[in-house]
């Protein structure tokens, strides 16, 4: 059975009787929802226009979303028009969750405004994260399978344990992994930004390395294929066709023996992949 909630802003101020101008900061819709099952793993699902996302794990049974509309500046153009006037800010965020046999949805009217989302959610929880323009995604302290993509910003993901599909746009892309979920492939990407990852001293792994205009380092021994793959991209020989095979411009090797595949992918940056020391 779902649950929606849609909350109204709670406004706080920090001197009574001060105007709306100034107290346009302390605005915040908040938003405390469990999951369905809280004996089990849930997951939580935020996709913004135009915003950040911070999400940290802690030990508690709620996913507490914080919402906030960052202020936009007003052009010299605009400040003439309203000489002598005070401001009265739009704070509202749209605020909403929704929550399905533990998958939470957590939306906002980040397509009208610029929204700030600080989540908090309990340790076991997979996330599914994304953002376009005018923020960065963090998350930290989070145990489960992490999916997240920003175009414009940066990704930073800390002390996370599980799995990780993290892409960065234009930005860097950068992750410590305190375990990784042994029966799981990974990927990392960018297109102009770099990839900086920190694993366990004791991953196994496949590893696929591309850079196409960056370089690639890395202080884990890894046993780098002699022989690079080749594709083949037509074949119509049976009946009097083409043939086109290439050599596969990416990297392959083996970490401690291998495992499942990790993908890093940069265009423009450098990809580091670090040993925990």
């Amino acid at each position: 059975m779902k649950r929606h909630v849609l909350i109204r802003p709670i406004l706080i101020l920090l001197a009574l009787g001060a105007p709306w101008a100034m107290g346009q900061d302390d605005v915040v819709d908040r938003l405390s929802v469990a999951f369905s099952n809280p004996s089990q793993p849930g997951l939580v699902e935020v996709g913004l226009v135009n915003g950040s996302i911070s999400v940290t794990g802690y030990d508690g049974t709620e996913v507490i979303a914080e919402a906030r509309t960052r202020m936009r500046k007003i052009s010299s153009g605009e400040s003439e028009k309203v000489q002598g006037m005070i401001r009265i800010p739009v704070t509202t965020t749209g605020l909403t969750v929704e929550e399905d046999n533990n998958v939470m949805e957590i939306d906002t009217e980040s397509w009208k405004r610029t929204i700030d989302l600080d989540i908090r959610v309990p340790v076991n929880t997979s996330l599914k994260l994304s953002t376009v323009n005018h923020g960065d995604i963090q998350v930290q302290n989070v145990r489960g399978e992490i999916d997240v993509n920003n175009v414009n910003g940066k990704v930073t993901l800390l002390n996370i344990s599980g799995a990780v599909v993290a892409h960065a746009l234009n930005k860097d892309l950068i992750v410590t992994m305190d375990d990784v979920f042994p029966d799981k492939a990974m990927s990392f990407s960018t297109l102009n930004g770099d990839i900086d990852v920190v694993f366990p001293a004791n991953l196994k792994s496949n590893v696929n390395l591309k850079a196409d205009n960056g370089d690639i380092y890395s202080d884990f021994e890894i046993q780098l294929s002699k022989e690079p793959k080749k594709v083949v991209e037509e074949n119509t020989r049976s009946t009097g066709g083409k043939y086109k095979v290439r050599v596969e411009r990416s990297i392959h090797g083996t970490i401690n023996g291998g495992g499942p595949e990790i993908l890093f992918k940069s265009f423009q940056g450098d990809i580091f992949i670090r040993k925990e020391k």
